[in-house]
C-alpha cells in the first residue's frame, strides 16, 4: 500500500499543470456522477395513493400529507397523488379514518343556496341526487369499500297512474379492489338504501362490485321458504355456542387442540298456542242459594136465611121466627221452596310456544390420545425412543362422556343409551402443515421481488464503482511524456557542468534568465539541475 501511494505521488509530481487540472476535473466529474447515482438509487419509489379526485378532496389529502410531513408528488393535473410505496396502505387507512376522500357525489348541500324559480321536476331531481350522494358517502365508510355509487329509480308522480305495479328500485355499485364483501355487509347496504327511500323494498336493491359480481342475488328472500335463512342461522349459532362450550371445557383437561366437538341441535320452528280447561267435581262450592216460603189462610161463613118462595116475601110472614144459623169453614196452607247453585272448580291454562326452542341435542366428540412419554437422555448415552402413552380406559371414556352430557344439559330417558346422545372416540389427529404450498409460493415471490428491487437500486452504484476503478487503473499505467527543455543555448549536460563548477548552486541571475526566456520549462529545468549532481556524484 505504501509503494502504491509513493508511486501515485511520484506520478503526480511528474505531471504538468494542465494534466493535473484535467485529472482533478475528471475526478470531480466522476465523484459527482457517483454521488448523483447514489442519490437517485436512494430516491423513494412512489406509487399511486388516490386518483381522479375532485379539487376539494385533493386539497384535503395534500393538506393532511403535509401535516404528517410525508413526501408526495402531484400528477394528472392535480387529481392524483403519489406517495412512497412503503406508506401507501398506512396512509390510505389513516385518510379513511378521517373520511378522505369524501367522493364526488353531491349531498344535501345542494340545497344550501336558495334557488328561486325552479320547477317541481328540478327540485325532485335535486332531492334524488342528494339522497344518492349521501348514501354513496355512507356506504364508502364501510370497511373494504373504496368508492360507491347509488342509482335510485322512483316512479313518476302522476295524478292518474296507468300502472299501479310500478315500485321504486335501486342499484349500488361498490369498488372493493381485490377483496370481497361479507354477506352481512351486503345485507347492511341493502337495508341502508331501502330504509332511506320511501316505498323501497329490500329485495329491490341490487348490489354489484367492480368485478361484475351481483352480491345481492343470494340474499333475496323466497316467499316459499319464508324465514328459512334466519332459522338456519339461528341453528348454526346454537350449535357453535354449545360446541365451543364443551370444547373449551375439554381443552382445560386434555390440552388445547386435543378435542374436536360438533353438536347437532333440533330446533322448534313452529309457533303454537294451546288452551286447556280442567274441572274438579270434588272441589265444588256454593255459589248462590234461594229460599222461597208461601203461607195461605182461608175462612168461609154463611148468613141465616128465610123460606124460599113467594110466601117468604109476604108481610104476614115477616114476624115469623128466624131459622137457626149455618156453620162456617176455615183452611190454612204453608209452602217453602229452597234453590241452591254450586260452582265447580275450573282451571284454564293458555300456553304459547315461540319458535327457537331446542327439542333435541346430540354431540360427536373426537379426542386425541395422550402424548408419548419422552425419557430424559443421559449425557453420553444412546438416545431413548419415546414410549407410547397408554390409551384411556373405559372408565375414563365414560367419565368424559358424562361430563359432555352434563355440559349440554342432556338427560338420559329410561331405556335410552348414553351413546345415542354423545358419541366419544379417541383417535389420532393428523398433523397440519404450518406453511401450505400457497403461502410458501407467495413468500418466495415476495423475497424474489425484494431482491430484484434491491439489485436495481444498487446496480447503478456498482457500475459507477467499476468505472471509477477502471479509470484509476488506466491512470496508474499512464506514464508522462518527456517534456523538451531548452534553456537558452546550453544543453542539460553543459548546464549541469556549469552548476557543478559553481558549486551546485543556482544563482538569481541564472533563474531570472530562465524565467524570462522559457517560463514554461522552468519546472523541467529545475528537475534536471537537481538530477545532474546526483549523476556526477555517482560517476
Amino acid at each position: 500500500m505504501n509503494n502504491f501511494a509513493k508511486s501515485l505521488l511520484a506520478l503526480w509530481g511528474e505531471l504538468g499543470l494542465n494534466q493535473r487540472v484535467s485529472l482533478i476535473v475528471a475526478f470531480l466529474a466522476v465523484l459527482g456522477g457517483l454521488l448523483a447515482v447514489v442519490l437517485w438509487s436512494r430516491r423513494p419509489d412512489y406509487q399511486l395513493l388516490y386518483a381522479r379526485m375532485s379539487e376539494k378532496d385533493a386539497a384535503a389529502v395534500i393538506s393532511h400529507l403535509q401535516t404528517l410531513n410525508v413526501a408526495h408528488q402531484i400528477t394528472s393535473g392535480g387529481s392524483a397523488v403519489m406517495v412512497p410505496s412503503d406508506q401507501v396502505y398506512k396512509l390510505r387507512m389513516d385518510l379513511a379514518s378521517k373520511g378522505l376522500p369524501s367522493g364526488d357525489g353531491v349531498g344535501f348541500e345542494i340545497f344550501d343556496k336558495g334557488q328561486f324559480g325552479l320547477s317541481d321536476f328540478v327540485q325532485r331531481t335535486n332531492y334524488l341526487r342528494a339522497i344518492q350522494g349521501e348514501l354513496a358517502r355512507t356506504i364508502t365508510q364501510l370497511q373494504g369499500v373504496r368508492t360507491a355509487r347509488v342509482m335510485i329509480v322512483q316512479p313518476e308522480n302522476r295524478l292518474l297512474l296507468t300502472d299501479q305495479g310500478v315500485k321504486p328500485s335501486a342499484s349500488v355499485f361498490v369498488d372493493v379492489g381485490g377483496t370481497r364483501l361479507e354477506p352481512e355487509q351486503v345485507n347492511a347496504i341493502r337495508h341502508l338504501v331501502a330504509n332511506a327511500v320511501q316505498g323501497l323494498q329490500t329485495d329491490a336493491v341490487a348490489v354489484i362490485d367492480n368485478r361484475g359480481h351481483v352480491l345481492s342475488e343470494e340474499l333475496k328472500q323466497d316467499p316459499a321458504l319464508g324465514t328459512a335463512s334466519s332459522q338456519m342461522r339461528y341453528k348454526q349459532q346454537v350449535e357453535d355456542y354449545l360446541s365451543k362450550k364443551v370444547e373449551s371445557m375439554l381443552a382445560a383437561v386434555i390440552g388445547p387442540g386435543n378435542a374436536v366437538v360438533r353438536v347437532s341441535a333440533e330446533i322448534e320452528t313452529e309457533a303454537m298456542t294451546s288452551t286447556q280447561e280442567k274441572y274438579d267435581p270434588e272441589g265444588q262450592v256454593v255459589r248462590s242459594q234461594t229460599i222461597t216460603e208461601d203461607v195461605t189462610n182461608s175462612a168461609e161463613q154463611r148468613a141465616a136465611g128465610g123460606a124460599v118462595g113467594v110466601s117468604a116475601n109476604l108481610p104476614e110472614k115477616a114476624g115469623a121466627a128466624e131459622p137457626a144459623a149455618r156453620p162456617s169453614s176455615t183452611s190454612e196452607q204453608n209452602r217453602k221452596n229452597r234453590t241452591t247453585s254450586y260452582e265447580i272448580n275450573r282451571i284454564t291454562t293458555n300456553t304459547t310456544r315461540n319458535p327457537g326452542t331446542v327439542k333435541n341435542l346430540s354431540a360427536a366428540v373426537f379426542i386425541a390420545p395422550r402424548p408419548a412419554v419422552v425419557a430424559t437422555a443421559v449425557a453420553g448415552a444412546t438416545p431413548v425412543a419415546p414410549t407410547p402413552a397408554p390409551k384411556r380406559t373405559a372408565e375414563e371414556m365414560t367419565a368424559l362422556r358424562q361430563i359432555v352430557l352434563n355440559a349440554l344439559g342432556l338427560k338420559v330417558a329410561p331405556g335410552q343409551s348414553i351413546d345415542s346422545l354423545v358419541s366419544l372416540q379417541e383417535v389420532a389427529f393428523q398433523s397440519v402443515e404450518r406453511l401450505p404450498a400457497q403461502i410458501e409460493a407467495i413468500q418466495a415471490e415476495s423475497r424474489w421481488m425484494g431482491w430484484t428491487e434491491a439489485a436495481s437500486r444498487w446496480a447503478a452504484v456498482g457500475l459507477a464503482v467499476v468505472i471509477f476503478g477502471f479509470f484509476l487503473r488506466l491512470l496508474a499505467k499512464q506514464k508522462p511524456e518527456p517534456v523538451p527543455v531548452e534553456v537558452l543555448s546550453l544543453a542539460p549536460t553543459a548546464l549541469g557542468r556549469s552548476l557543478a563548477s559553481g558549486g551546485g548552486k543556482v544563482t538569481p541571475e541564472m533563474l531570472n534568465n530562465l524565467i524570462r526566456n522559457k517560463p514554461a520549462n522552468i519546472g523541467a529545468t529545475l528537475r534536471d539541475w537537481v538530477a545532474t549532481p546526483a549523476v556526477n556524484s555517482k560517476n
